[in-house]
């Protein structure tokens, strides 16, 4: 592969491990915003569940999800990324991958340890949240990720009702620990209330899809 000139826009394929192609859409979008100078593509995972909601539906969509991450990968896209906050089968994406591939639970933690004063993780189900923790434990991120909680918002309930979902992330982030400063929303479909979140409060707000847009551009091949 020849080594990339300054001149040649950064690629960047998002793929959505389950099979909502709204969800793959609307990540797709905040990715665009979040780095505009930067060229995405969205693959849907159609073979994967049409949510992840904990161990079952992630073990359920990693084998088309690698399927769909070595044909991107022959591509020759600059990064890949996996848009499902468990960070489903990223390690393996990771191994079969030419390019880097990020998750955008990752990417969330590697932000937000950027960031002054403690954070917390709110996602979607109670079924999530051993994974979440035991994939902040694994990144090292606990020291300042502390607290994790789920709004008890079906996932798909982010793309089909979004104002419901809306109050109930509101709702749990209003029960976080005193003196927290950020908090990482926790799943893909979450960009569709971001913007109404973070006015309600005053804290610091993380989508995982923005922050993985946000950091492709460090990890393109250069």
């Amino acid at each position: 592969m020849r080594a990339k000139a300054w001149f040649d826009p950064v690629t960047v394929i998002l793929i959505n491990p389950n099979s909502t192609q709204a969800m793959t859409q609307s990540a797709l979008r905040a990715a665009q915003e979040a780095a505009p100078d930067i060229r995405f593509e969205g693959w849907t995972s159609t073979l994967g569940p049409a949510a992840i909601e904990g161990p079952d539906d992630g073990a359920e969509a990693i084998p088309p999800l690698l399927d769909l991450v070595r044909k991107a990968s022959a591509t020759g896209p600059d990064v890949i990324i996996i848009a499902c906050f468990d960070d489903t089968g990223l390690q393996e994406a990771q191994s079969i991958a030419a390019c880097p591939v990020i998750g955008i639970g990752q990417a969330s933690y590697v932000l937000a340890s950027l960031m002054p004063g403690p954070t917390a993780v709110i996602t979607t189900v109670a079924a999530a949240v051993p994974v979440i923790t035991a994939n902040i434990r694994s990144h090292s991120f606990g020291a300042n990720i502390s607290h994790i909680v789920a709004a008890n918002v079906p996932v798909l309930m982010l793309t089909n009702d979004p104002t419901t979902a809306l109050q109930k992330f509101i709702g749990a982030a209003q029960q976080l620990p005193d003196g927290t400063r950020n908090v990482i929303l926790g799943c893909s479909g979450v960009v569709s209330i971001k913007q109404h979140f973070a006015q309600d409060l005053a804290l610091n707000v993380i989508d995982g899809v923005s922050a993985a847009a946000q950091l492709c551009k460090a990890l393109a091949t250069n």
